[in-house]
């Protein structure tokens, strides 16, 4: 489980800092939802070199929250797996800024299931 801080900030903030792998310097913005005290995120790109494909190789990274930083495990979640239809509506129901909308039913879409990680504390 993780602070109640991270599930705070999550539930106040559109966009959080992940690194996946240990050899990326920098932290990348993403959106990142939370399902009954799970983390996940889905990979917006789908790209080969990414935040997504670096826990694929390594499974381990970071999230930053503000000025907290914790380590992670990464896991890809199995396309089938039933909490795939959760995590869309978590998307759909968190990102309803107009702006964020059109990239929230997106995402929310069945074919980004295959692109979509769960975190744990390390």
């Amino acid at each position: 489980m993780f602070p109640i801080e991270l599930y705070n900030y999550l539930n106040k903030n559109t966009l959080i800092e992940i690194k996946g792998g240990t050899s990326r310097e920098k932290f990348l913005e993403i959106w990142m939802v939370e399902v009954d005290k799970r983390i996940f995120a889905r990979s917006w790109n789908k790209s080969h070199k990414s935040w997504f494909t670096e826990f694929e190789k390594s499974g381990i990274g970071q999230i930053k929250y503000s000025d907290n930083i914790i380590d992670v495990k990464g896991k890809k979640v199995d396309p089938s797996d039933s909490i795939n239809k959760e995590i869309s509506e978590a998307y759909i129901k968190k990102y309803t800024q107009k702006e964020n909308l059109k990239y929230a039913k997106g995402i929310a879409q069945p074919d980004y299931y295959n692109h979509t990680m769960e975190f744990k504390k390390i």
